[in-house]
């Protein structure tokens, strides 16, 4: 979840919120936080890759679960482009699309050697975030004039709602951890711990981070940042740390990428076992126990988009599909019986609702885009039901 998300979404947030921000990163933490639990109820009864694809598909209908999966695949291949190409705008800006490319392919290797390789890289590079983020938050709050707007003034319902749909965009991750689910020591205690601490930290990390660069920056002044944090940084007195905020922006969009492709790989490698996608992607590696041929489809496919598509703007696409994938896991967490480890009652509705609200706030590009690719995946499930 710490990734390039907090890099990059609190600028088009705060455009959309104004002072409503903290507002927005706690609605879209509420929502977070009833996806979590749901995911992390149904990770520990089914401790499958796949995630939401598996859950929907047991608990609901094979059809749910082909549209959870469809739509956590589409989406997040966008965004594995997307956070390609930040890493590159950070890294190598003159030469984007190549440095997007090899990032690409060096992470399919990493993730090809197997799934604790790629752990141990996560582990490293959110050290390194953290760091940065904690330098970013002391800048900002020892140096440069306050501001400290009244939390809501000038800003609207709708406006909040929309900057929490695209803040959720910074949270999305913690689903990763589930679609790990047959690489993992004791899934049913190792997941549900783990998806709660993370999302706990987060949390506090975006909270602070939100209240730092508000300290130093109004509104508008966050809204109109290209960098959000680099400008947060310049106007707390710290313009020498600008290039230490490029390095953790690049080194964050990584980390961001790596965690997508484990998923979307995952998430298809489930697929193509249930003959949805090309059988030949369930292969598993005798010696690493990853799904290499499905990691390795993902990466081609990325790397032809970072070298022919500019998909920096489709967070809000990403955003839509990720929130209707979680939808489904509420509704997937509500059949859940009290013997199966059944979250309160209260929350897979109210997770359900926000997940609705927040994607239909996003802005109209991102809610038509999202609902025709949703839409060409229910006709292509019954193309391929009809055909069997």
């Amino acid at each position: 979840m710490i990734g390039a998300g907090v890099f990059s979404a609190f600028g088009p947030a705060a455009r959309a919120a104004g002072s409503g921000l903290l507002l927005a990163l706690a609605a879209a933490a509420v929502v977070a936080y009833c996806n979590a639990t749901s995911s992390a109820r149904l990770a520990a009864r089914y401790p499958e890759s796949g995630g939401t694809y598996v859950y929907a598909r047991e608990r609901l209908a094979p059809f749910w679960g082909y549209l959870a999966g469809w739509a956590f695949v589409v989406g997040k291949t966008a965004s594995c482009a997307a956070m390609a190409l930040t890493f590159a705008s950070y890294a190598w800006p003159e030469h984007a699309r190549l440095a997007a490319a090899v990032g690409v392919l060096a992470l399919t290797a990493l993730g090809a050697g197997g799934v604790q390789k790629s752990a141990w890289a996560t582990r490293v590079i959110v050290a390194v975030v953290l760091a940065v983020l904690v330098l970013v938050v002391v800048t900002c709050f020892a140096g440069g004039h306050a501001h400290r707007p009244a939390i809501g003034v000038g800003t609207s319902p709708h406006g909040v709602l929309q900057a929490a749909g695209l803040l959720f965009f910074a949270f999305a991750g913690y689903a990763r951890i589930a679609t790990l689910g047959e690489e993992v020591r004791a899934p049913a205690r190792t997941i549900p711990r783990a998806i709660a601490v993370a999302l706990g930290i987060t949390v506090v990390v975006y909270a602070a981070v939100a209240a730092a660069t508000l300290s130093v920056l109004s509104p508008l002044e966050l809204g109109a940042a290209s960098a959000p944090l680099r400008a947060a940084v310049g106007a707390g007195g710290g313009d020498a740390l600008g290039p230490v905020v490029r390095i953790g922006g690049a080194v964050a969009a990584l980390g961001s990428l790596l965690a997508l492709l484990l998923g979307v790989s995952r998430t298809a490698f489930a697929m193509a076992r249930d003959r949805y996608l090309p059988a030949g992607l369930d292969a598993v590696h005798p010696r690493f126990g990853v799904p290499q041929r499905a990691e390795l489809a993902v990466g081609v496919v990325v790397v032809v988009l970072v070298l022919t598509t500019d998909l920096r703007g489709a967070i809000g696409f990403s955003s839509f599909g990720v929130l209707a994938y979680y939808a489904l896991a509420n509704a997937s967490a509500f059949t859940l019986r009290a013997d199966e480890g059944r979250p309160p009652r209260w929350l897979p509705p109210l997770g359900l609702t926000g997940c609705a609200v927040l994607a239909f706030s996003l802005p109209g590009t991102a809610v038509l885009s999202g609902s025709a690719v949703l839409a060409l995946g229910a006709l292509a499930y019954l193309v391929s039901r009809r055909r069997r």
